[in-house]
């Protein structure tokens, strides 16, 4: 069974920073991309940033310049730095992987259950 569990969410104002992390536990044979997604309310769920396990990282035109995405290939551990912060990043922020585990021989997306940020102004 994998798991991947977020956390770092909160409460910010307008301006300020958080930083989320993303652990997969359990299974794992190999991590392909992972990614943060983002769905605010009465809105479709988006992404925010996404990263191979090498190299390639996409963000969001929105979040250009504010976050950072990173992955701690050996802890199967990703991160989002998110800087001056603004009322509209304010949503529930759910962390996804590409994942095959010990026991299938392809790759499987999973999700986390969702941390909320709140950013007020």
């Amino acid at each position: 069974q994998v798991q991947l569990v977020e956390s770092g969410g909160g409460l910010v104002q307008a301006g300020g920073s958080l930083k989320l992390s993303c652990a997969a536990s359990g299974s794992i044979f190999n991590i392909n991309t992972m990614g943060w997604y983002r769905q605010a309310p009465g809105k479709q769920r988006e992404l925010v940033a996404s990263k191979l396990i090498v190299g390639t990282t996409n963000y969001a035109d929105s979040v250009k310049g504010r976050f950072t995405i990173s992955r701690d290939n050996a802890k199967n551990t990703m991160y989002l730095q998110m800087n001056n912060l603004k009322p509209e990043d304010t949503a529930i922020y759910y962390c996804y992987g590409s994942i095959r585990s010990a026991w299938n021989p392809g790759y499987s997306d999973y999700w986390g259950q969702g941390t909320h940020v709140t950013v007020s102004s």
